[in-house]
């Protein structure tokens, strides 16, 4: 249980100079295809898995996490919490929309259940920082719970209750436990961004130490060969 309350500390540690804004993804914006026509990375067959749908940061460091874990099929970086449609990147982390950075988590509940990837949520982020986690500050940067559907929806306030009740955290968690409504997919270029680019220096500073900081409290959770 003690690994399961763990909270990460490293909005103390990181300072602006690595933020997720500014090395790497405003140099990298391209062309942004149409969203319609996007498909999950390399058109696998997901559709034996359950999906699942978070926000807690740069969507590079989630979905960096969430590929390490097992019974996860694949993870897709993207945009949602908001109402306008087809969002872009130069859009969303400029505050131009009400969008999030988030990732939606194809899984096979089989292997991995949903109250085991909200315990992933909650202890990979610090979910009392408002708008913001590490160096990257701004409502799209929010810690959101996304929900499908009421069984989702109680899981996530039982276990949200459960960590205030606790009292391992010395503020209120202010994340949202909101119903999922539509996720647009990142631009292909953000899409296994960390695994891409692994000397960027926001890769090298930020997420990678904060994926290292997930494996070795949730080592339980590990696919087979992750370290």
């Amino acid at each position: 249980m003690k690994k399961a309350l763990y909270i990460f500390g490293f909005a103390l540690l990181f300072t602006s100079t690595f933020s997720c804004q500014s090395q790497g993804k405003k140099a990298a914006l391209t062309e942004v295809p149409e969203i319609a026509s996007l498909e999950a990375p390399d058109s696998q067959d997901l559709s034996d898995y359950e999906t699942a749908y978070f926000a807690s940061g740069c969507f590079w460091c989630v979905e960096a996490i969430y590929e390490s874990v097992k019974g996860v099929a694949e993870v897709v970086s993207g945009y949602a919490g908001g109402t306008e449609t087809n969002p872009t990147y130069e859009d969303v982390s400029y505050g131009r929309t009400g969008h999030a950075e988030a990732v939606e988590v194809y899984y096979d509940p089989e292997v991995i259940s949903y109250f085991q990837l909200v315990q992933v949520f909650f202890g990979s982020h610090d979910p009392t920082s408002l708008n913001r986690q590490g160096p990257d500050r701004g409502p799209q940067y929010r810690s959101i719970a996304f929900y499908k559907n009421k069984s989702e929806q109680q899981t996530i306030r039982a276990y949200m209750d459960a960590l205030e009740e606790s009292g391992v955290y010395d503020k209120p968690i202010v994340t949202e436990i909101t119903p999922f409504t539509k996720f647009y997919p990142a631009e292909d270029y953000h899409q296994d961004y960390e695994k891409n680019n692994p000397d960027n220096p926001y890769v090298q500073n930020i997420s990678i130490p904060r994926l290292n900081r997930f494996k070795a409290n949730f080592s339980e959770f590990l696919k087979e060969g992750v370290h």
